[in-house]
């Protein structure tokens, strides 16, 4: 039986007043690795900001991490995204403070309080993404591509359920967008669930996966052609 961790059903997504997306059905389930691609403009973000509560949720059903999106309160919106790991595009990391001091901010702003687990904790999720002899450093002494694999590790401190990418390549060269997603991979190997947001098409031929695309107001599953 797979387990579903994210369920939309019927749901309209509005920025503001702005209906972005109507009537969309969507199931993800533990373990899928699952691509929202669209043009700009067709509500991949908006989509994305639904799902970790930015924007709400008022028409239809959605489900995810256990939370129901129609219902959540304001002051459970930290204890969903602690749930939910969150990659950006433009990596939102504290430029004033090391590594290693940007992921102990996020532990203790998560509730963490043993500084011997957190160190641990930060070793191992820096380790996951190859970074480990990296932590002493500031993000502006490290490539874009680094400073991306940090973020994913900040992603997986509190162990999420789900991860939510948002183009997590689109500030990167091919090179480095491959090494990325080869970080992603492995992670979603290793049973994390991740939806990714992206406009680059040659990592969807590359590593091919359920495909969701934002066209016309509407999420609709895309079939990849085989060959």
């Amino acid at each position: 039986m797979s387990t579903p961790i994210l369920q939309l059903k019927d749901a309209s997504i509005f920025q503001g007043e702005n209906l972005v997306l109507s009537d969309v059905n969507v199931e993800i389930n533990k373990g899928d690795f699952v691509y929202l691609i669209g043009k700009t403009g067709t509500g991949k973000s908006s989509f994305m900001k639904t799902l970790y509560a930015d924007l709400p949720l008022t028409e239809g059903e959605g489900h995810i991490v256990d939370f129901d999106l129609k219902t959540l309160k304001e002051k459970d919106i930290p204890f969903l995204r602690r749930k939910l790991g969150v990659v950006f595009q433009d990596f939102k990391l504290l430029s004033d403070r090391t590594i290693n001091d940007n992921l102990r901010f996020v532990l203790k702003a998560t509730g963490w309080k043993d500084k011997d687990k957190m160190n641990a904790r930060i070793e191992e999720v820096l380790n996951k993404v190859d970074m480990k002899t990296k932590g002493f450093k500031f993000p502006h002494e490290l490539s874009g591509g680094e400073q991306q694999r940090v973020a994913i590790a900040r992603a997986l401190l509190n162990d999420p359920e789900l991860i939510l990418a948002d183009e997590p390549t689109g500030n990167l060269d091919p090179q480095t967008s491959v090494e990325v997603m080869e970080v992603l991979q492995d992670i979603n190997k290793n049973g994390n669930t991740i939806l990714m947001a992206t406009h680059d098409y040659a990592l969807l031929l590359k590593y091919p996966s359920k495909t969701l695309k934002c066209d016309d107001n509407q999420v609709y599953e895309v079939v990849q052609r085989k060959g």
